[in-house]
């Protein structure tokens, strides 16, 4: 599928994976939509890439997501591209000094990380099956959502976390299978540990910690390099139904 000419919806635009993959989608020439809640697009200012618009979204809404979406779809480009990048990480055991984890805790991470992705496909999904199929095979778009290595080997703290990370992984069979009669792919990618704003407060003896954890390259991940994942998926027609880990072959150790 040619990404230039389209129209491309990346939530949590505003930052880290998001605003990464915003610009690698626009510089490929897409039009890029990038769906934030109100204080991390403040915070991204004037820093935004040329051929990206931020909409203030919360993607847990349906009311907001859809009138995100009916704003996109006004415009001249179709609407083919969704990536899910939004999400939080607050960590917490199921049990602790502290007594029981946090009941609200654990649904706020299911729900902005599990149900968000959830809603927003849901969502776009029906707004790219009103377009126009661009090849033979029906072809329509394509949504990458993001778990985590976390989904597979959570460490101590990351229950909520893991929960919500591998609902997404396992929604992405299921989803590839419902939408393949409208033409729309679905893939997954799980990175490793990427060097994002989140770690922006780290010593550098703990991120020397971490990269050393990782086989090879022994070094962080980059959030263009997801960027540049997105983008070969996007391309990449046969590639549907696959959640592919981004992570150095890292496996989690339980601490």
């Amino acid at each position: 599928m040619e990404i230039k000419g389209t129209a491309a919806i990346v939530t949590g635009g505003a930052s880290g994976l998001g605003a990464a993959t915003a610009k690698r989608l626009a510089d490929a020439g897409a039009t890029v939509f990038g769906l934030d809640v109100p204080a991390s697009i403040e915070r991204a200012g004037d820093d935004v890439p040329e051929g990206v618009t931020l909409i203030p979204a919360d993607v847990t809404s349906g009311e907001q997501v859809a009138d995100a979406i009916a704003q996109i779809t006004e415009g001249p480009a179709p609407l083919r591209i969704v990536v899910n990048c939004a999400g939080v990480g607050w960590a917490g055991r199921i049990l602790s000094k502290n007594g029981p984890h946090d009941l609200e805790l654990f649904r706020t991470v299911v729900t902005v990380n599990l149900i968000g992705t959830f809603n927003v496909m849901r969502l776009a999904a029906d707004a790219i099956s009103k377009t126009e199929p661009v090849d033979e095979y029906g072809q329509r778009g394509v949504v990458i959502n993001t778990a985590s290595v976390a989904a597979f080997e959570g460490q101590i703290g990351q229950i909520a976390y893991s929960a919500s990370k591998g609902g997404v992984h396992g929604m992405t069979i299921p989803a590839a299978r419902d939408l393949a009669q409208f033409g729309i792919r679905v893939n997954t990618i799980a990175p490793g540990i990427i060097d994002t704003p989140m770690l922006a407060g780290v010593t550098p003896e703990y991120r020397a910690g971490l990269e050393a954890g990782v086989p090879f390259p022994s070094r962080l991940g980059r959030p263009d390099e997801y960027a540049q994942l997105v983008e070969y998926i996007a391309s990449h027609d046969y590639l549907n139904g696959e959640t592919i880990r981004m992570d150095g072959a890292l496996r989690m150790a339980p601490r």
